[in-house]
């Protein structure tokens, strides 16, 4: 039985961790695509293929297959979405001649050859905590917006939900993870993400047909250039070493948590050229990523040979860190911070009650259930307190917030609005001094995740879509982001003293169920 991954000579963990997160991710997939997803061929065929792939990819977390079992299963889920849900590579846009398809005789294996090499690159690809995750969830929100758009409701829904899927995992994946997806869950990111963004572009579409190359960039690359070396030192293309680029960018000098920012940025820059140029020539996106790639490849081989090593700067690991360090330890700032954190935070949600012109009653009467739930945990199970007020605040502040930008109250001017949009700023600057002071070696930590959540932030809401901008995206998705960062870290900071936090909850609970009932 091999259901957890130990340490050796290629990993960089250095204690045995469950491979676990795989088979949640697929069930966290499966209930909203099972509910809400039309039932056509294109997402019968990827449910069945992505079956197909976890089913051994789980057999192979407890049990090594070997690569041909992989392989035959792959071959099989891949036949699947080529056969039943006409998945197929037909068009390559002015790669050929005006007009030119490629024949089923042609066509067919290609895709077959891309499906199994994206799987596997995918695969190849989770070798640092939250690595292979934070690189699809980069690629499926492009892919759910491109399918939005252009009104391919199915590729959206199930993008969308496999992104929610990625999301719940990573919370618990980045460095240091507690769990790995294993290869059950990289060949299903794998497999739905090559699957997905086929289906995106081949057929009647003005998208390019080259998109999935850019797309899924980074870990094409890295297959291509890892079997690449192996094959010139006449090694096995199927067995593990530690050249991947991940590898080589902590052997620069870079920490483990700067390596896999460094990727998050190279594939957020490559999900950000796709979309750009989703419309331009073939030409210029295959000589556009192969110029892109060569000086990436470029730069380590220089690097490599040199020897060079990034330098440790004093100002940044021992002024800065030293003094942080310092405060940390004498609490100087800590206490301040904290309370004034705590009290802009409740302030906050307090004060985000009475912003919506109107309450709904359905609201309302939710309002009222959570406001019981908390009651009673209160007084009967005080340890589930923490995780009740988070489902409360999860739950109730995205819908708050929401209504107060969409249906703000006519009393709420322009000078009023602007300094109630700067408190969030304010609390989230109080927030990251008292995570950076807290003496905690347990609990939230800031992680490259951040960086995704950051890049979605501002990214999402300048998408050039009218729905989008016309509900003010931007302000809301920092709103909710700020709360959710809040609470994470200000909990632990709490440890466990959470009855004036919990009687603000009611409280404003209260505020919603009084407004919604009565006025």
């Amino acid at each position: 039985m091999q259901a957890l991954d130990y340490p050796g000579d290629r990993k960089v963990h250095a204690r045995p961790m469950p491979k676990s997160g795989g088979i949640a991710m697929t069930l966290g997939v499966l209930i909203p695509v099972l509910l809400w997803t039309p039932a056509d061929n294109f997402a019968i065929a990827l449910l069945i293929g992505a079956g197909i792939v976890v089913f051994l990819g789980l057999v192979d977390d407890f049990k090594d297959l070997g690569y041909r079992a992989k392989f035959a299963g792959q071959i099989a889920a891949a036949l699947v979405v080529i056969v039943y849900g006409g998945v197929k590579i037909k068009s390559l846009g002015m790669l050929l001649p005006e007009g030119v398809l490629l024949p089923d005789l042609l066509a067919i294996p290609l895709t077959l050859f891309v499906i199994i090499g994206v799987t596997n690159a995918i695969n190849l690809a989770d070798g640092l905590d939250g690595l292979a995750g934070g690189i699809c969830i980069l690629s499926f929100l492009c892919i759910a917006y491109l399918a939005y758009y252009g009104g391919n409701t199915v590729i959206a829904l199930l993008s969308v939900a496999i992104t929610g899927a990625i999301f719940g995992f990573l919370r618990f994946n980045t460095y240091p993870a507690t769990v790995f997806m294993g290869d059950t869950g990289s060949q299903f990111l794998g497999f739905s993400a090559i699957t997905l963004s086929l289906g995106l572009t081949q057929g009647n579409t003005p998208l390019s047909p080259l998109l999935p190359l850019i797309l899924l960039g980074f870990p094409v690359l890295d297959t291509v250039t890892v079997m690449c070396e192996r094959a010139a030192k006449g090694r096995s293309l199927f067995m593990a070493d530690k050249n991947h680029i991940h590898h080589k960018l902590i052997r620069l000098g870079l920490f483990h948590t700067e390596a896999v920012f460094t990727i998050y940025i190279i594939q957020a820059f490559l999900v950000s050229a796709a979309f750009l140029l989703r419309f331009y020539s073939e030409w210029l996106l295959l000589f556009g990523y192969i110029i892109f790639s060569g000086l990436i490849l470029f730069g380590l081989i220089i690097a490599d040979r040199s020897d060079f090593k990034f330098k440790r700067y004093d100002l940044l690991d021992r002024v800065i860190k030293g003094k942080l360090k310092e405060l940390k330890e004498k609490q100087v700032f800590i206490k301040v911070f904290f309370r004034m954190a705590c009290l802009l935070f409740i302030a906050l949600m307090f004060f985000s009650c009475f912003l919506p012109k109107t309450i709904p009653v359905y609201l309302s009467f939710s309002a009222i259930a959570f406001g019981v739930m908390l009651l009673v945990t209160q007084l009967a199970r005080k340890q589930w307190m923490a995780g009740a007020l988070r489902l409360t605040i999860y739950l109730m502040v995205i819908f708050v917030i929401y209504l107060g930008e969409a249906n703000m109250a006519t009393w709420m001017n322009g000078q009023a609005r602007q300094l109630y949009n700067f408190s969030f700023g304010v609390l989230a600057l109080f927030v990251i001094f008292t995570l950076k002071l807290s003496r905690r070696t347990t609990g939230f930590k800031i992680t490259p995740m951040d960086f995704l959540i950051l890049f979605i932030a501002l990214v999402v809401p300048n998408l050039p879509d009218e729905h989008i901008q016309s509900y003010h995206m931007g302000l809301l998705a920092a709103k909710i982001i700020v709360f959710f960062f809040s609470y994470d870290v200000l909990m632990p900071e709490l440890r466990g003293r959470l009855d004036r936090f919990g009687l603000a909850t009611i409280a404003a609970l209260g505020v919603i169920a009084v407004r919604g009932l009565v006025f």
